[in-house]
């Protein structure tokens, strides 16, 4: 028997239903904790989706489950929920996005099931215009986030010498994330060029460890400095999503000294971190990701690695 409750949310009501369904089989972690931890993210998480077209990532089963992506957001939807109207090159026709504007929006989506959060570069207003760049380092075993630590830190230094600041977060499931805030007129095609090569920079400059090219088989060992993600028609983790691993994991922000810390003391286990601790890293330390939505930085126009 299904169970239904519902919520009232900024004077929304809402229909939640199977809350105590688990979906992290081996954690325990119910529906309803799910939902909890997004009310509870909500203030700092919001500020990243605002205006920015949104895929879902849904598991209707739990995360050992099926799931699906869905970028139409679903006709059944209430009528409050805004969309965007964006171009799929893929589908050759115009795809409607959720937008995640306010709390019942996402709390909305929560009740899908929709456990990860994948959004774009670029806001609605102007999808051809990114307002970030995003560096996506992904280990291949045995290599692990400290070893993306430290190409994380190789990454920051070669930005730092092009004048731009740099953010990381961890992506909530092996790897780490590096993010570029712009927020000046630039393109993907720039963004795009000058991440790929600054990746097979790197990979030059560190051939045993960096990688830059595609191949997973070319990936053991190493880590895959992922530039593709630059991209109109790609979408990237939201910083603050939960992900569906065997743990209730979340794409958690990180100062640079934790980087160095996780490369000096090879303890990957430093940048794990579960929703309750996210949560309570939030309290404690605010929204380290706050400068990816407002700063500007100007784009090289020409650069020499």
């Amino acid at each position: 028997m299904t169970q239904k409750a519902e919520l009232v949310v900024e004077g929304r009501k809402l229909a939640v239903s199977n809350l105590d369904k688990v979906l992290y089989p081996k954690a325990g972690f119910t529906k309803g904790e799910m939902i909890h931890y997004y009310i509870q993210i909500a203030p700092v998480l919001l500020p990243h989706l605002k205006d920015r077209p949104l895929t879902m990532k849904r598991y209707p089963n739990g995360v050992e489950a099926e799931f699906f992506y869905e970028k139409n957001c679903p006709s059944h939807r209430p009528k409050w929920v805004r969309t965007a109207t964006v171009w799929s090159e893929g589908n050759q026709r115009n795809m409607d996005y959720c937008l995640a504007q306010d709390l019942p929006t996402l709390i909305w989506a929560a009740n899908l099931a929709d456990i990860e959060l994948h959004t774009s570069l670029s806001r609605k207003q102007d999808v051809a215009r990114p307002t970030m760049m995003v560096f996506d380092l992904d280990p291949g075993a045995p290599a692990d986030i400290v070893q993306c630590c430290q190409v994380g830190l190789w990454l920051r230094d070669i930005l730092q010498g092009l004048k731009l600041k740099s953010w990381a977060k961890t992506s909530g499931s092996k790897g780490l994330q590096v993010y570029v805030p712009l927020n000046t007129p630039v393109t993907y095609d720039q963004t795009k060029a000058l991440s790929h090569d600054l990746a097979e920079y790197l990979e030059r400059e560190h051939p045993k460890l960096i990688v830059s090219k595609m191949s997973k088989a070319l990936r053991k060992g190493k880590i895959f400095v992922d530039w593709s993600q630059n991209d109109e028609h790609k979408t990237t983790i939201c910083v603050y999503s939960l992900r569906a691993k065997e743990q209730p994991t979340v794409s958690t922000p990180v100062t640079w000294e934790e980087v160095e810390e996780c490369a000096r003391k090879k303890k990957a286990q430093l940048l794990v971190f579960r929703c309750e601790q996210t949560v309570a890293r939030v309290e404690k330390m605010g929204d380290l990701f706050e400068p990816i939505e407002t700063l500007k930085q100007k784009f090289p126009k020409k650069w020499q690695l």
